[in-house]
């Protein structure tokens, strides 16, 4: 992941959030690996980390000398210097989780309702959220993230179907959810979360370049490109299940017939009523062809599997790349498999929206994460208008 800061004044703010993530993907390291990684002077990296040193962002250790003088103390995120609350809604029910600055879950908890409307849902979230707080009640609460399924913002499109949450169209999520809480929230659609989530938390350390395919409710997806996720025009880039792909095939609720999430998705795995190998088989040309399509217009590193269903699940559909069509993809001098499953696990969602309140508060000049976004505020931290 390419890092560089900034020496335009007003890029302090995103300066420190640099900082920060180099030491996050590199720690435990040194003032000057940082200086070099990210392209600033060694004088403008330390009076960064000592700032985020007094405000118990860093912390720093000196490991025995070896030989004559000191060795340079090393940089770590102190993983109690903060907190985010990252929330997660499906049709399935309302998950909700305290991250710590490292990213870790220091406790979650689960609700299965369906297709719970906005009322219940922040009644849910409402209790939950206190409940969370409480695993750390001295510590300090950067904010709350929330992810739904997208897309946001297209009216034939977003809240309905059995994939989204419908009945939450006009609905003032962010407000809603900072009114609630207390806290400053942002709010992001769950596949562009899951790819944010795994490429802090996951996979992002081996690769920067993929694409990840989401398998929720509905299919979805989000491209990674020098560590950032892709966002598109309007913050919906990656919608590939609703791309049609069998002539005159089953009726979308989008409008449209044959899309790929009425074929490929948790919802159509349920609507089959058959088990999960017959299911796996009897897809399996429309997964290889999805694969196919995404490597020739991505030309990712890999495509990585992640989202809600299950791990063997996930490493089921997986399998059928050892049969894959040709593509771009199928070069020579391949150090990696074309289709690998996540490694950010079942939390990847609410890890990312956690790390997406954690983002814009700390530097909230500057959406770091995220590239690409027309008709949101980039910088008050990547916030959508619902």
């Amino acid at each position: 992941m390419a890092l560089r800061g900034t020496n335009q004044e007003f890029g302090r703010p995103y300066n420190r959030r640099i900082v920060l993530e180099s030491v996050r993907l590199h720690g435990p390291t040194t003032r000057g690996e940082i200086a070099a990684r990210v392209g600033l002077t060694v004088q403008t990296v330390s009076t960064i980390v000592r700032e985020l040193e007094e405000q118990k962002y860093l912390v720093s250790l000196r490991e025995e000398p070896k030989g004559r003088g000191l060795p340079p103390s090393l940089l770590r995120i102190n993983p109690e210097g903060g907190f985010a609350v990252g929330v997660h809604i499906t049709p399935m029910g309302v998950d909700a989780a305290l991250i710590d600055l490292s990213g870790d879950v220091v406790a979650s908890l689960h609700r299965a309702v369906t297709n719970a409307s906005p009322q219940a849902a922040f009644e849910i979230i409402g209790a939950m959220v206190p409940e969370l707080i409480m695993r750390r009640p001295a510590g300090r609460m950067l904010g709350i993230g929330m992810a739904l399924p997208g897309p946001f913002g297209v009216e034939s499109m977003s809240f309905v179907g059995p994939t989204t949450m419908a009945g939450w169209e006009n609905v003032a999520i962010r407000e809603r959810l900072a009114e609630l809480t207390g806290l400053p929230a942002f709010l992001e659609t769950d596949m562009a979360a899951a790819a944010l989530g795994e490429q802090l938390y996951g996979l992002g350390k081996r690769f920067s370049e993929y694409y990840y395919l989401y398998f929720g409710v509905g299919l979805g997806g989000a491209l990674v490109h020098e560590g950032r996720v892709m966002r598109g025009a309007w913050g919906n880039a990656g919608e590939i299940g609703h791309i049609p792909v069998v002539p005159d095939g089953e009726s979308c609720p989008c409008g449209n017939r044959g899309c790929l999430e009425r074929y490929l998705s948790i919802d159509a795995l349920h609507r089959a009523r058959t088990s999960e190998a017959n299911w796996v088989e009897a897809v399996a040309p429309i997964f290889r062809n999805a694969v196919t399509t995404i490597e020739n217009l991505f030309d990712p590193e890999t495509v990585v599997l992640g989202g809600l269903a299950s791990a063997d699940l996930l490493d089921r559909l997986a399998a059928l790349a050892a049969h894959l069509p040709n593509s771009i993809a199928a070069r020579r001098d391949r150090e990696t498999p074309r289709v690998i499953v996540a490694r950010g696990g079942e939390h990847s969602v609410l890890r990312g929206a956690a790390a997406l309140a954690v983002s814009g508060v700390l530097s909230p000049r500057f959406g770091q994460m995220f590239a690409g976004d027309r008709g949101r505020d980039v910088l008050d931290g990547g916030e959508i208008a619902a």
